[in-house]
């Protein structure tokens, strides 16, 4: 039997979506930038399942509406509504796949790490993902739901 043109296109559409895995997340306070796309890698449902020992790769795409020399990164574990900090390896903006200066107008792909220690409680939570201009301005900011498991 040979499959319908539209089968094929369903399988291959759903092989491009689990490969790309764009999320959907909560904009948080985006002031100074607009989020096009966040991706968590690899995410393929959500809430995403962050196992521990794990290292996971984050890519936002974003749009930048002021200037700014740099950027920072600040990560959250969010829980009863408590922002607990969340260590990444490089807090740095301009180190993380930005080219800075940030100019107005253009867009841009954040590019970091996210790793899950062994040593962190199992638990569901809310990543909080913010990265802030030179001016301490939010450039972005989403949440997205996350289990962490063994």
């Amino acid at each position: 039997m040979v499959p319908s043109p539209l089968a094929l296109l369903l399988a291959l559409g759903a092989a491009a979506t689990a490969l790309a895995e764009p999320l959907r997340f909560v904009d948080c306070g985006s002031v100074d930038g607009s989020i096009q796309e966040v991706n968590v890698s690899p995410c393929p449902t959500q809430p995403c399942l962050l196992h521990k020992g794990t290292s996971y790769s984050i890519n936002v795409t974003f749009a930048s509406k002021i200037e700014s020399q740099g950027s920072k990164a600040r990560v959250y574990g969010e829980m009863m509504h408590v922002d607990i900090p969340f260590p990444i390896p490089e807090p740095d903006g301009c180190k993380s796949g930005i080219q800075c200066p940030i100019q107005k107008g253009h867009s841009y792909s954040y590019l970091n790490k996210l790793p899950v220690k062994s040593e962190y409680p199992s638990i569901k939570l809310i990543v909080k993902w913010e990265l802030v201009d030179d001016q301490d301005q939010m450039l972005f900011c989403w949440k997205i739901p996350v289990q962490i498991t063994s």
